[in-house]
């Protein structure tokens, strides 16, 4: 027997099972991607959160990726770690929670504990998950087995805090479900936060990103007039941040990128509709942070001064957020996309990045950044990598245009 089995070795996943071994745990990964199976079973590590070395430590003390639903079965805690993305329409894809909760209900066991962690619409443990499971084994949940929801706060790059020091917020179906998903992750997180019950902590996580896209809306906007206003706004935010109370910084930017904040959101405008409701405030952040790429483009071609049409201009940093490799829903393609279709010429630089395409067709990389922004017509800024020197690609570019704020001069705003 092990004493965790995790579904879904991705950027949720796999720092869940790390934190796990180094608990003293016996633990087993899934996943349905074969090539990520054999990648950690040879001590690769496919997430910037965790290294080569500590999936060789990992490794040495007992855990092992399969890519067989065989291996669930011998699991006292089965956690579900798995994507939740959008359909094309906006509308939640459930479709890999399903899919993970078929796989594991033919080795389900009595008196295991079934948590999810993915994030989702207030429900969808209850409503989805439970059922499935139910009606495939003939089992009753919180009776004959354990169910409950935590959301996972995996912040991608973050050196202060991870799994261990991020209080985990644990919702049960029953109290005995939420007792026995507490006693699980009291053993990995050093602090646990019980919710009423699975709805609340599934709304504890739409609320918490959400609260972050509605603030980065708020700046954006402001961003979108802070020209014709003659103000630069991020002098202006510094200065407020210096309130020791009642503000929050945030700062304006391309779009917003990564698994969470453009999609979480749309996971509580969804269930808000099916129950009549609306939430117009976040479906207008939705809005202002889907324009702001557009809005770079246009910018683009103010600072040039002319047309984009056969202009040459460099992206420096397309990755969603500085210092990782994650490519998912960053706002650089949108941009691409804006670019191409004006008629530049589109190159990038990003040291995360060794390829990046869109559409399926790959945007140039160059391999010295100092040079081809000195090359390019104009050089955008899009991420600032702490590898960067922002000084020197600025001065050697003709014009740059920087959409983070973090230049002092020589530079446009965005």
């Amino acid at each position: 027997m092990t004493d965790l089995a995790v579904i879904g070795l991705g950027y949720v996943g796999l720092p869940l099972a790390r934190e796990a071994v180094a608990a003293g745990l016996a633990v087993a990964g899934y996943d349905e991607n074969p090539d990520v199976v054999t990648g950690l079973n040879r001590g690769r590590s496919h997430v910037d959160d965790v290294s080569d070395a500590e999936v060789r430590a990992m490794r040495a003390a007992g855990f092992t990726a399969d890519h067989r639903a065989a291996v669930l079965g011998a699991a006292h805690v089965v956690v579900i770690c798995v994507p939740t993305p959008l359909h094309t329409d906006g509308t939640p894809d459930l479709d890999p929670v399903c899919r993970a909760t078929r796989t594991l209900a033919p080795h389900l066991t009595r008196g295991t504990l079934v948590v999810l962690e993915s994030t989702t619409y207030p429900g969808t443990t209850d409503e989805v998950v439970r059922p499935a499971l139910e009606q495939a084994t003939g089992m009753t949940a919180g009776a004959d087995f354990h169910l409950a929801f935590s959301p996972e706060r995996i912040d991608p790059g973050n050196k202060g805090f991870g799994l261990r020091n991020t209080p985990k917020v644990v919702g049960g179906l029953t109290p005995g479900c939420a007792q026995a998903a507490a006693a699980f992750y009291g053993k990995v997180c050093d602090t646990v936060v019980m919710a009423k019950g699975t709805r609340e902590a599934e709304m504890a996580k739409l609320l918490e990103n959400t609260y972050r896209n509605v603030n980065i809306a708020l700046v954006n906007e402001l961003a979108l007039i802070a020209h014709q206003l003659n103000v630069d706004l991020w002098d202006a935010i510094a200065c407020a941040a210096t309130k020791p109370f009642g503000f929050q910084s945030f700062r304006p930017g391309p779009g917003v990128g990564g698994h969470c904040i453009p999609v979480d959101p749309g996971y509580l405008i969804h269930q808000a509709r099916a129950a009549g409701c609306a939430v117009r405030l976040v479906e207008l952040a939705q809005e202002i942070n889907r324009s702001m790429p557009a809005h770079v483009v246009r910018r683009a071609a103010e600072v040039l001064g002319r047309p984009l049409r056969g202009t040459s201009v460099l992206l420096a940093g397309v990755t969603y957020k500085a210092d990782v490799s994650d490519l998912r829903e960053t706002p650089a393609r949108p941009v691409v996309r804006g670019l191409r279709a004006a008629g530049a010429r589109v190159a990038y630089h990003d040291p995360h990045a060794p390829a990046f395409a869109v559409d399926g067709r790959p945007v140039r990389r160059v391999r010295d950044v100092v040079r081809a922004a000195a090359a390019a017509d104009l050089t955008v800024l899009l991420q600032p990598h702490t590898v960067y020197d922002l000084d020197a690609i600025v001065a050697a570019a003709p014009l740059a245009l920087d959409v983070r704020g973090c230049t002092r001069s020589g530079a446009e705003l965005l």
